[in-house]
């Protein structure tokens, strides 16, 4: 090979690399993968949450600091990489911070003082949202849609009106508190490791491969089954990180910007979505109740409310706060400890207190004080009204947030 065509060979691998792991994605890309993604974990049988496992390190915590006995946490708790959500988040701040050191992005951000004080609230406004809910805005939101439960549009309806009172709350602090605003620099890495980041992403990738392939060929048919998850959750973290998908700002943005791409994002992997994963409903491939919290309709809309004012305080929501984790955002780690700690104690108090003691019902649904297990397709006898309705309310979701592109009527700046 000659001097110019070695040098060509080597610019263009550059710009191949520049373009995969180093170039913003597109969202909507990002949107087809996730969904790709979570089609595979359904077809082996699950589903991807978030707050699950969240709610575990609360768990953890409360126990650790004597907490956890007064308000009745369970003692006897599954370990951090067995439980299966809890497993996933760890992965999927893996898989961003792979991806933010393979592009070159990693940096250690600390927020201006006063963003700790909203970190802790928005934090501990998600974990309330969440269990009331039965989910944040992958477990109460996203998935339950998937899975043809209006469970996730009563938390749509909650999301879109607390994301109001949050940027109305947070404008209002903008303009009466000055203390705490100005931000730190952000911690520098030594040259020579920030030029090594790619090689660290890499080993992370082998790391990540070689913990799989060791659990998938365990005889313990436990770890066998955690190898998917290991796989699915690192992907998830890679893909958000890379197309910044994340479902606060889906929220956030059309009243904020005016923009709607991460919107729209959100929509086309819900009509790509739905109607797969209602093949394999009908396919029996996967039940589609593991997945349909027992909170429709009050706690869902309810609980959305409330979370989609501490997403907006909080910078992020679930999913969002674990890949800007990985990306280095010491706000979010706040964020997502006063998150798994709010979700834990708020979910022990109302099971102490009888509000989420979930029963099964005479239709053989479970169903608690703040909502039962609804899903389309029994409710409409069939799944021609439960795509019909679900397409309509996309659709007109989808023109709302065009209009308000164009006209930025909504927007509150």
């Amino acid at each position: 090979m000659s001097g110019e065509g070695g040098s060509a060979w080597i610019a263009g691998f550059k710009a191949d690399y520049e373009r995969i792991f180093v170039d913003e994605w597109s969202p909507y890309v990002g949107a087809i993968f996730l969904v790709m993604i979570i089609f595979g974990l359904m077809v082996t049988g699950l589903f991807w949450g978030v707050f699950g496992g969240l709610k575990l390190w609360g768990d953890w915590f409360n126990n650790a600091i004597g907490l956890g006995p007064l308000i009745g946490v369970p003692q006897n708790l599954d370990g951090p990489f067995m439980h299966r959500m809890s497993l996933m988040n760890i992965t999927l701040v893996l898989g961003a911070f792979c991806a933010a050191l393979l592009s070159r992005q990693f940096l250690i951000n600390r927020p201006p003082k006063l963003e700790y004080l909203w970190a802790a609230l928005g934090g501990s406004l998600m974990g309330l949202g969440a269990t009331l809910a039965g989910g944040c805005t992958t477990g109460g939101f996203f998935t339950p849609l998937l899975h043809s439960s209006p469970a996730g549009w009563a938390m749509w309806a909650g999301l879109v009106v607390g994301a109001i009172i949050g940027l109305k709350l947070l404008l209002w602090t903008l303009e009466h508190i000055s203390w705490g605003m100005q931000a730190p620099p952000a911690i520098k890495m030594p040259g020579g490791l920030h030029a090594a980041y790619p090689l660290i992403g890499l080993a992370v990738v082998v790391g990540i491969l070689a913990w799989s392939a060791e659990w998938y060929a365990s005889e313990d048919e436990k770890l066998a089954a955690r190898a998917i998850i290991i796989l699915a959750g690192f992907a998830i973290g890679f893909v958000m990180h890379r197309s910044r998908l994340c479902f606060a700002r889906c929220f956030r943005e059309p009243f904020m910007t005016a923009e709607g791409d991460m919107t729209k994002a959100v929509i086309l992997a819900l009509i790509i979505g739905i109607p797969l994963a209602s093949l394999l409903f009908q396919m029996k491939v996967i039940d589609p109740y593991i997945a349909i919290p027992a909170t429709f309709w009050l706690g869902s809309l309810a609980g959305g409310l409330i979370f989609g004012i501490g997403m907006i305080f909080a910078g992020g929501c679930a999913s969002g706060s674990l890949w800007r984790m990985g990306e280095g955002h010491i706000k979010l780690w706040v964020a997502a400890f006063f998150f798994a700690w709010g979700g834990s104690v708020s979910s022990a108090l109302l099971r102490k207190t009888g509000w989420l003691v979930a029963e099964m019902n005479l239709d053989l649904v479970e169903e608690t004080r703040i909502g039962y297990q609804a899903y389309f397709p029994v409710m409409f006898d069939g799944w021609t009204w439960a795509y019909i309705l679900s397409g309509a309310v996309l659709l007109i979701w989808y023109l709302l947030v065009r209009y308000n592109e164009s006209s930025e009527k909504f927007t509150l700046l």
